[in-house]
């Protein structure tokens, strides 16, 4: 597939880390951080998604995602098209506002 054909892709961060000690949160709260760093929007608490241009960039992030991994806790990635993505919808409390301007970069790509 050439570049200017590569498809925009919507890769989500799905987490539950321990938080019991303060060493724990300390390590949740890097981690988040490295996700927001890396340049994902929060859409709920433990819940983060970036867009992506193509396959490649999806793989570029979730390889940072692994090396920033905690020691302990659960984490999950999922990949999603753009159309897929904009199906999604809110059940309860409106958009926040890291999600609005989540759309706006869309616009700006």
């Amino acid at each position: 597939m050439k570049p200017e054909e590569a498809r925009f892709m919507w890769l989500m961060c799905f987490f539950d880390l321990p938080v019991s000690t303060p060493a724990q949160r300390k390590m949740a709260a890097r981690f988040r951080t490295h996700l927001k760093k890396d340049g994902f929007i929060m859409l709920q608490w433990s819940v983060y998604a970036r867009l992506c241009k193509g396959e490649d960039a999806v793989e570029k992030h979730t390889l940072r995602i692994k090396g920033a991994l905690p020691k302990t806790g659960s984490v999950r990635c999922l990949q999603v098209t753009d159309k897929q993505y904009g199906r999604m919808k809110l059940l309860l409390e409106t958009a926040k506002n890291t999600e609005k301007k989540g759309a706006d970069q869309l616009v700006l790509l």
